[in-house]
């Protein structure tokens, strides 16, 4: 933790201690804890922020190099009705899955060769039965 040991954490306590004393210390902890907390926050909303735009940029880049992959800002209106039907799709789906499952009883054998065997040169010999025989 930032190269400062169990020995120098001991010491600033209590230097603090000392200092500030024991019925004021538990205030300051209390304050330093909810600054670290906001500190903290405010960095995790910095770096959302920062890899969102990075995300915008990319998008941008690929929109540029493939236009026709990316549907235009004007087709979000149409997007909506688009969620709409594809919402109805998926259900439809899953309704004939779920009407294909009942439907199943035993797989199907699978179908017999239309040969036989001995009409192919070498029949079902291997290699070795044709050495020893």
């Amino acid at each position: 933790m930032l190269g400062i040991g169990m020995q120098e954490i001991l010491i600033i306590l209590v230097v603090a201690l000392i200092v500030i004393g024991p019925k004021r210390l538990p205030d300051l902890a209390k304050t330093l804890g909810k600054g670290f907390a906001e500190f903290r926050k405010a960095a995790d909303d910095l770096q959302e922020t920062v890899r969102m735009d990075l995300q915008k940029e990319k998008h941008e880049e690929f929109r540029q190099k493939y236009p026709h992959m990316v549907p235009d800002e004007d087709d979000k209106e149409e997007g909506a009705a688009t969620e709409v039907s594809d919402s109805k799709r998926d259900e439809e789906r899953r309704a004939d899955l779920s009407a294909a499952d009942n439907t199943l009883t035993e797989p199907e054998p699978p179908p017999e060769p239309s040969y036989a065997p001995e009409e192919i040169e070498g029949g079902d010999k291997t290699e070795d039965d044709r050495r020893n025989g």
